[in-house]
């Protein structure tokens, strides 16, 4: 089994258990052992993985972190670990206590789930108070299985992972200030705006006035963007059809594997019947309130998703059936959250009749 594979083993195994752990000690040995051992580290080999290693460095005796990962008989990686329905905002000051009685360069504070990534590029050997990489094994992606590959012992550069750090580091401060000041303009962002457009001058009441007319321009821009680069997909998904059914004519004689409707090589995206038979039911109890050709469907790698007239962004639910998982989602606060439900078979989704419909009426209304 590679890397990505046992990371993606660990994600579901979390997605299935973390209601049933009522301990510390049982996120440890249930996420947290799992996640030391993908990273290549024998957690039963004192030369390589220490637990509750002694941290007496600091004032008061008795301190003992979590995990220690050791290279070359030295600490390279401090893990401190808490249940995993705890908030890890309220202990990143005891992890930072440790660090600073170690040698070790990198720092992971956790609960099973979310794992924090600290170092110390501010200050030699005082951990830095915001992490440098934040993953939830809840919602990993690619890229997130990429940076935590770099700490498998096979893979650990020291002075790589610090650069990176470094970069990440920068790149989510700029986000950070973009975000800001694209929501929420502020006077100097403004003020550049206006000197740009006025040859260098500006008073405050062109800052004022320019401000309601910023954040305009900024959410006409983000969404002609986004118009593009539909139309862009739009435009060679067209152009693409023809090779793509050449190539279904090619394969339609080639028998799937049982229960998979389709099966798309290219994105790895597989339509199950289970899947079909699910957006059948919801279709079932829709077409009462709309016609059922308005009830569309679109597969992801993540999930099936069941929305309004074949929308992008207002969707009814969306459905993730795994062999040991079944669940079903709808959205919240008009799409600024969602909430999941588990399933014990696909016949329960007519169990959220209620909220299919009032999903529907949302996606309409929006």
């Amino acid at each position: 089994m590679d890397f990505k594979d046992a990371i993606l083993q660990l994600a579901e195994k979390i997605e299935k258990q973390m209601d049933t752990i009522t301990t510390e000690e049982g996120t440890k040995n249930a996420f947290v052992m799992p996640m030391i051992s993908a990273l290549g580290y024998d957690v039963f080999n004192p030369f390589e993985v220490v637990p509750e290693m002694d941290c007496d460095l600091i004032k008061k005796k008795g301190e003992k972190i979590d995990y220690a990962i050791i290279k070359d008989e030295k600490p390279i990686l401090l893990i401190e670990c808490k249940h995993c329905k705890e908030n890890l905002n309220l202990h990143n000051t005891q992890l930072q206590k440790y660090f600073v009685a170690s040698n070790a360069r990198f720092g992971v504070l956790t609960n099973g789930i979310e794992y924090r990534f600290y170092t110390d590029l501010d200050k030699s050997n005082i951990m830095d108070e915001k992490p440098f990489l934040i993953i939830n094994m809840l919602n990993i992606s690619d890229s997130d299985i990429e940076q935590l590959k770099k700490f498998h012992k096979s893979y650990y550069n020291e002075s790589e992972i610090l650069t990176t750090a470094e970069q990440l580091q920068i790149l989510t401060s700029i986000k950070d200030i973009v975000a800001n000041d694209f929501t929420t303009p502020s006077q100097e962002f403004v003020r550049y705006f206006v000197k740009a457009t006025n040859d260098g001058h500006y008073n405050q009441s062109q800052v004022e006035k320019y401000t309601p007319i910023l954040k305009r321009a900024i959410s006409l821009y983000i969404n002609e963007v986004i118009s593009d680069r539909l139309n862009f997909a739009a435009k060679n998904q067209e152009e693409q059809t023809d090779t793509a059914n050449t190539i279904q004519e090619e394969k339609k004689e080639e028998k799937l594997p049982e229960g998979v409707v389709s099966q798309d090589e290219s994105t790895g995206i597989i339509t199950t019947q289970e899947e079909i038979d699910a957006y059948n039911i919801i279709r079932s109890i829709l077409r009462k309130n709309v016609d059922a050709s308005k009830i569309t469907y679109k597969d992801t790698k993540s999930y099936f998703v069941v929305s309004y007239n074949e929308s992008s962004w207002y969707w009814i639910c969306r459905i993730s059936l795994k062999q040991y998982s079944k669940r079903i989602c709808f959205p919240k606060d008009n799409y600024k959250s969602n909430e999941w439900f588990d399933l014990s078979s696909i016949d329960d989704i007519f169990n959220y009749s209620d909220k299919l419909i009032e999903s529907l009426k949302t996606a309409i209304r929006e």
